[in-house]
């Protein structure tokens, strides 16, 4: 007898368990005749799911809901398949990176998008700090994928599948190239994982978003869902009334309200004939020819007096002795400078084969010094010995150039990973 899916046939959620079912080769069927908003409001279908969401999966031993539940249960109904690993660590460490997938990866997600397509109120502030738990995740998913192809193990596990469908909606509705270019492994680790065979035949084929859809807000998202009314008539329009003057309590209280937040002194500079966004544009957009390119089109632009380049060098490199102990401090300290992204481009390189591993850095800053902001904020920055690049000094300027180009081997060495802030 075959389990039956409630949900529609494009859905993330639903997705985790049909790529389950390819693996294990668990009969899953989708719930003949499932019409969203009408089958999951009858009082059948609230008996298997109290709150009328779905997915749902029909069982002959009851009904479950919840995506990773329901995919853990398909996963269970046939032994000896390598969903669940070999050993009670590989299990632990199966569960470690699914909950991990769903609080840091798809919750922030959501975050993200459910305020731009008006279903949540739409807070600048609070869609940057989603974005900024979103890269705080990824960038651990990226250090962890640095030396490793798979979540757990050396195949793909039931953590790969939920991960990889979460993914697939970042992919396919919010995160562009140039968002998730910062987390390499991450993407090698997301197209190889959507072009497995039992992947692809549920997946299709995955495109990865051109755009952020544009922000909607839930005052116009409700009025294209509502139907229209008829136009009231024109109220009369209401006599003036003399307002009182304020009460001193009152004049007291308008005195104390806050003032406007200063400027960023940055933002005081007079104008720079760069635009920061145009080099990174370049930068993101080059695939060939990257000196003649990207290389020749930042010097173009590059304005000595509205911006200043430095190289970094961290302090402690003997302690670099484990590559992923390594990559996560490069990771979080890239994490931390978010503050700094309107007025900053950085590359990071953690150089070497063996330990102990080097990590140098060359940044372009706004203004002539390192921001004093960043400094008070961004407690890596007295981690590492910082330079200023002296343009006419043709050795400094070619070292800079390599960095950003993460030429390899980089003076004389492999490089273990390379990082950039855009």
């Amino acid at each position: 007898m075959a389990l039956v899916l409630y949900s529609g046939s494009v859905n993330k959620n639903a997705y985790k368990t049909l790529i389950v079912a390819e693996y294990t080769g668990v009969k899953v069927e989708f719930a003949a005749d499932f019409e969203m908003g009408v089958t999951n409001k009858t009082p059948e279908f609230i008996k298997m799911n109290p709150i009328g969401k779905i997915p749902v999966l029909q069982t002959p031993d009851g009904s479950v809901f919840e995506s990773n539940a329901i995919a853990r249960y398909v996963a269970r109904s046939k032994e000896d398949n390598a969903l669940y690993g070999s050993s009670l660590i590989d299990y632990a460490h199966i569960e470690q990176w699914i909950d991990f997938s769903t609080l840091e990866i798809d919750a922030k997600l959501l975050a993200w998008f459910l305020p731009i397509i008006g279903r949540a109120p739409y807070l600048p502030p609070a869609e940057e700090a989603a974005i900024a738990a979103l890269k705080r995740g990824l960038g651990a998913l990226n250090s962890h994928l640095a030396s490793n192809t798979y979540l757990v193990g050396h195949s793909v596990t039931l953590a790969d599948i939920i991960t990889t469908c979460n993914l697939v909606f970042g992919f396919s509705r919010l995160m562009t190239k140039s968002f998730t270019s910062e987390f390499p492994h991450v993407e090698r680790y997301f197209w190889t994982m959507v072009n497995q065979p039992n992947f692809k035949k549920v997946l299709g084929e995955v495109k990865q978003t051109d755009s952020v859809p544009t922000v909607q807000s839930a005052a116009a998202a409700a009025k294209k869902a509502a139907p229209a009314k008829e136009a009231k008539p024109k109220a009369e329009p209401k006599k003036e009334v003399k307002k009182e003057a304020p009460k001193p309590a009152e004049a007291a209280a308008e005195e104390e309200a806050p003032k406007p937040k200063p400027k960023n002194p940055l933002d005081l500079l007079p104008p720079s004939k760069m635009v920061l966004d145009d080099w990174k544009r370049l930068y993101s957009n080059t695939k060939t020819n990257f000196r003649e390119v990207a290389i020749k089109g930042f010097w173009d632009m590059y304005d000595p007096e509205g911006y200043s380049l430095w190289f970094c060098d961290y302090k402690y490199n003997d302690e670099n002795t484990v590559s992923f102990v390594t990559l996560n401090k490069v990771g979080g300290f890239l994490q931390r400078m978010d503050l700094a992204r309107k007025y900053a481009f950085g590359k990071m390189l953690i150089i070497g084969s063996e330990p102990p591993f080097k990590v140098r850095g060359l940044w372009l800053f706004r203004g002539q010094e390192v921001p004093q902001f960043i400094i008070d904020e961004c407690y890596d920055m007295e981690l590492y010995d910082w330079k200023k690049v002296d343009i006419n000094d043709e050795a400094q300027k070619e070292l800079a150039n390599k960095m950003i180009e993460d030429e390899e081997p980089f003076e004389g060495e492999a490089l273990l990973d390379a990082k950039c802030f855009k």
